[in-house]
């Protein structure tokens, strides 16, 4: 017996259906969020001060990649270091910045209480965003409290929601059971950014509930993304620096041309792992190419030695014919 309509699956359905419409990317019979969704860096001037003119220009730096969608703020934007004014006025920035863009833009609302991610949810709904995003909250002590926090923002909202499975309370897992059933019950929290070990496991169990579970996206700088395309999953939110490297391996991949897309990913994996042993190659990489002025991080503080810049400059050579932006 199909399941009665109510008010709140209609606007569902048609808010979904709306954002299809509007999106280049999907059509109104397809998913609506697929593709390379970087997270959006936060620069800071050397007082490490938020340097929001950069910011704004970060959003056209990604738009001429040619990304999908962009998301701000996540643990990749040292979110944990701004202040709540700092979230809000970044929200007005990149709405701003971003109008006419092609792309999506979500924006992130996790905060250690459901009230506040309510707010920024109430604040980001002004804003027009096409989704919204949370990472579970660190100071939860059961999967009950997560319901309630997830439940709070589903209440908060009409539009998509992207739930991170990872960056809340030490060792509390969103498990699959409890993913699947909190969108049955909420139908626009049916996107899934799945970071938590075993990945690829989880993410194929999460696919297999579709369509309650609508989209799967990857974190972790997209390192497995071309075999989670293979199995049939949506898309990866990574990092800002080589964005259109990213969308380079989506388009050739997707155009069946999958010794382009290896190649390509293979120039950009070693950049992956040059971040690994080289702190501060995101920052570089970011003022190297004209996106910000400095390479100044709230969280971390690092020195860019001689040596460490010529290891990053001797893999991003390997990068140069891929540039688009």
């Amino acid at each position: 017996m199909p399941s009665p309509i109510t008010r709140r699956s209609l606007l569902t359905r048609l808010g979904s259906a709306a954002l299809a419409l509007a999106s280049p990317l999907r059509s109104q019979k397809e998913k609506p969020f697929q593709g390379i969704f970087p997270i959006v860096a936060t620069p800071f001037t050397d007082s490490k001060a938020i340097d929001y003119e950069d910011l704004a220009s970060e959003v056209d730096f990604l738009d001429r990649c040619g990304v999908h969608g962009m998301v701000w703020p996540q643990l990749a934007s040292e979110y944990q270091s701004l202040t709540k004014e700092e979230r809000l006025r970044g929200m007005e920035i990149l709405a701003r910045a971003h109008r006419g863009k092609r792309s999506a833009l979500v924006f992130g609302v996790q905060a250690e209480t459901k009230d506040a991610a309510v707010e920024y949810a109430g604040y980001a709904e002004k804003l027009e965003p096409h989704a919204l995003i949370a990472i579970p909250p660190r100071e939860a002590k059961t999967l009950h409290d997560y319901r309630d926090y997830y439940g709070a923002i589903a209440r908060a909202t009409e539009r998509p929601v992207f739930i991170q499975t990872t960056g809340g309370a030490p060792g509390l897992e969103l498990t699959i059971g409890f993913l699947v059933d909190l969108v049955k019950e909420f139908p626009h929290l049916g996107y899934i950014k799945e970071e938590w070990s075993p990945v690829i496991p989880r993410m194929i169990e999460l696919a297999s509930h579709r369509p309650a579970v609508r989209s799967v996206f990857s974190g972790s700088g997209g390192r497995g993304m071309m075999y989670e395309w293979r199995l049939g999953m949506d898309g990866t939110m990574p990092g800002s620096p080589y964005a259109d490297l990213y969308v380079q391996v989506w388009d050739a991949y997707h155009a069946g041309d999958k010794d382009k897309a290896r190649e390509i990913f293979s120039k950009l994996l070693l950049m992956l792992n040059c971040e690994t042993h080289v702190e501060g190659t995101r920052q570089y990489i970011m003022k190297k190419r004209g996106v910000f002025k400095t390479t100044v991080s709230r969280m971390r503080t690092f020195t860019l030695t001689p040596e460490a810049i010529a290891e990053i400059e001797y893999h991003w050579q390997g990068c140069q014919p891929y540039l688009k932006a």
